[in-house]
């Protein structure tokens, strides 16, 4: 911050106390500067209609008058010049605290958001208005004692001798300057100060409350109006809009939030640590709910489940679930990140551990049990059925014969007692494949334990 720079400048202002200094901070410039504060006190409202209105005119946030009125600013205003002026001419405080308005007037302007560097500039406006009026007084005579060269009589006294009184004026002039840029730096700092701290102080409360209606909202409380309304608020988005809920695990190597990733291609989230995992509201504009898990999986690592779309935040609730639900349907530590409506089958067996092993045993069992053969004839048969069983173009992508997935498959029906013509069995082959990784059968890995945990579907 700028702040006048004279020769033989004074220290900023100090108490009655304090012993003199060099000659510019000597008795002589303590009586000076106790003189001048003595003779303003008394027009203190005219000097801080002053103030005001040379604040207004220099700024058009506070000439707007919103956040903070006239009759806001001229109180403030009247609290800093007191302080200022008993601080500069070393008087005792009236208030007890010489620094009380400054911080008082951080506090204050920070709760309103009014700009640091529009405050700030009131400030320096205020100090020039205070000096003005000191240089009015010293050019009248105020502060003047016996031994001070007078004006001389323009037929008195040589062309030196007039100058060397203006010079010896603009001396003292400079150092009451200084004296007084000093004491409105000093005032702005502590006012820029206490800002800051009160600006920390809301934004904790803020981010405690933002972190309270979120949580409200995951466990139901939404459908209150009330909450669904002070959570937008508080979150910063529409009551009504497209959301998911995304859970992900808090896998080792992806990141402890996915909102910096998201936040980088314009997509708007707040997240939360939950029972383990991190649990985020996502709000999608059309077509990006493909973006969202495209992300996931290859930008932040985290194995995730996403809840399908809702459009108010009443159903977060809800959509928490359903993302939890879609979690536990994905191997531990994968990286993988998967939709709800992607992963039905999966969530309708991942909630059952009994039937999926059932549904195993039932139609995988002997492939299982068949250590040479089982890897070939599983990745068969899933490519088959995931081809509309088309022979033909499972050969293409597993790079053989067609007659080579027809043998397999038919030693798939001989294994199981099935038969590659049965709608029946052809589901409970895709059944089976599904439930295979949520059972942990035949040596393949089931989910973390921890997936499993809560209500089933």
């Amino acid at each position: 911050m700028a702040s006048a720079q004279a020769p033989r400048s004074p220290r900023s202002a100090r108490s009655p106390q304090d012993p003199p200094g060099p000659r510019s901070g000597g008795g002589e410039d303590i009586a000076l500067r106790r003189t001048l504060a003595a003779a303003l006190l008394p027009g203190l409202d005219e000097l801080t209609h002053r103030v005001v209105d040379d604040i207004h005119a220099h700024s058009g946030t506070y000439a707007a008058r919103n956040p903070v009125s006239r009759e806001d600013l001229w109180r403030i205003c009247r609290d800093n010049l007191v302080c200022a002026l008993e601080d500069f001419g070393g008087l005792p405080p009236t208030g007890g605290d010489l620094e009380h308005a400054a911080r008082e007037t951080g506090r204050r302007r920070a709760e309103q958001n009014l700009p640091l560097d529009t405050v700030l500039q009131a400030y320096r406006r205020g100090g020039r208005v205070m000096w003005q009026v000191m240089a009015e007084y010293l050019r009248a005579g105020i502060g003047r004692t016996p031994g001070d060269p007078e004006e001389p009589d323009p037929g008195h006294g040589g062309p030196g001798h007039r100058e060397a009184v203006r010079g010896d004026r603009r001396d003292l002039e400079l150092d009451v300057a200084g004296a007084v840029w000093e004491t409105i730096d000093r005032y702005s700092l502590v006012m820029a100060e206490s800002y800051r701290l009160t600006q920390l102080e809301m934004q904790g409360r803020q981010d405690t409350r933002r972190v309270a209606l979120f949580e409200a909202l995951l466990d139901g409380r939404g459908s209150d109006p009330a909450v669904a309304s002070a959570a937008a608020a508080a979150l910063g988005v529409p009551l009504h809009d497209r959301y998911v809920i995304v859970v992900a695990a808090q896998d080792p190597a992806a990141p402890p939030n996915p909102a910096p990733v998201l936040d980088e291609h314009g997509l708007w989230s707040f997240w939360r640590p939950r029972s383990g995992r991190y649990a985020g509201i996502v709000r999608l504009a059309a077509g990006e709910s493909g973006m969202l898990l495209e992300l996931l999986r290859e930008r932040t690592g985290a194995t995730a489940g996403v809840s399908p779309e809702f459009d108010r935040l009443d159903g977060a609730g809800r959509a928490l679930r359903l993302a939890e639900q879609t979690l536990r349907t994905l191997p531990a530590k994968s990286g993988e990140a998967a939709a709800f409506d992607d992963r039905l089958t999966e969530v309708l067996l991942a909630g059952r551990h009994e039937i999926a092993d059932r549904i195993v045993a039932r139609y995988l069992g002997p492939v299982l049990d068949t250590a040479s053969e089982r890897e070939a004839l599983l990745d068969t048969l899933r490519i088959w059925l995931d081809n509309g069983c088309s022979a033909a173009r499972a050969a293409e992508l597993l790079y053989c014969h067609r007659n080579t997935v027809l043998n397999r498959i038919g030693r798939v029906a001989e294994l199981t007692g099935g038969s590659a013509e049965s709608g029946e069995d052809r589901l409970g082959w895709a059944l089976a494949l599904r439930a295979l990784p949520l059972s942990g059968t035949g040596g393949e890995p089931a989910p973390d334990d921890g997936y499993w945990e809560g209500t089933p579907p």
